[in-house]
């Protein structure tokens, strides 16, 4: 993966789990990578916790859900390196539970972090990879961006948005000479799901009903990295997320099977509203 060698990346949720295991790959890869976070504390002791790769990132302060401080972060990567090669759009949160028990709030603060977050991303950087004449954006949908799944509503439609908005961004780019690049892992142990948001259930009983074994955070953003070398359109992963893809899209009965039984095993940890 020496792609990214002396390359200019921007990662958006660079402080921790998937964001951060990104940065430090990066880094290790000799990428200069600006570590971009609304943490910036947690974004500075990333930097601080990599001695060896540290000097190969920047952390810097964003916002994502606030169009202005993207745009600032983007004009900011201009301005110092001259470029920008590689845009990670990774910044993300989940809260679970059942449609009946969200608040519009809970519904708005998912989608305005992860969908508009994203969109924001994209609109001030496609410009500058425009003037460039290349670049590379990359957006971290999910597995539930490709076959739903109950309990996660807002986290599935700000994906399936991400897996549309980056499919048709697709085509508009190929010929400016962008890449784009859209990942959809399945469960990965980070912080997301060990430090969940839930509405009416405990998170550890929440986590406890995960069907499947994590990935590995390092083993995901290995698996990222090798993809968006590759300039793969979709990376998809581990197996199960392309069998229940399939399911959905060809064997649509056997997939409401599925869902069924996992809102059923959500509903004996369910809380009662109040």
């Amino acid at each position: 993966m020496q792609n990214f060698n002396g390359k200019i990346c921007v990662v958006t949720g660079g402080a921790a789990g998937v964001g951060y295991a990104l940065c430090s790959r990066l880094a290790e890869l000799g990428a200069k990578v600006v570590l971009a976070d609304i943490d910036i504390g947690g974004a500075e002791a990333a930097k601080a916790g990599n001695p060896g790769i540290g000097a190969n990132m920047e952390p810097v302060r964003v916002d994502v859900t606030d169009a202005s401080s993207v745009r600032q972060l983007m004009e900011y990567t201009v301005g110092k390196y001259g470029r920008i090669d590689v845009l990670f759009n990774n910044a993300g949160l989940a809260i679970v539970g059942e449609i009946r028990d969200l608040s519009l709030e809970q519904w708005k603060r998912v989608i305005d972090v992860n969908l508009l977050g994203e969109l924001h991303g994209i609109h001030y950087v496609y410009p500058i990879m425009i003037k460039q004449g290349f670049g590379h954006i990359v957006n971290m949908a999910s597995g539930f961006g490709l076959a739903p799944g109950p309990n996660n509503a807002p986290y599935v439609t700000s994906k399936f948005g991400i897996v549309g908005m980056s499919e048709t961004l697709r085509a508009e780019a190929k010929d400016l000479g962008i890449d784009v690049t859209v990942i959809c892992p399945g469960y990965i142990k980070t912080g997301m799901l060990t430090e969940m948001q839930t509405a009416n259930a405990d998170p550890a009983d929440v986590a406890s009903l995960i069907p499947v074994k994590m990935v590995d955070v390092k083993a995901a953003a290995d698996k990222i990295l090798q993809g968006v070398a590759r300039k793969k359109k979709v990376v998809a992963f581990p197996g199960y997320v392309g069998a229940l893809t399939f399911l959905y899209k060809f064997v649509p009965g056997i997939f409401l099977k599925y869902n069924l039984k996992q809102i059923r095993n959500f509903r004996k940890i369910r809380k009662a509203a109040k």
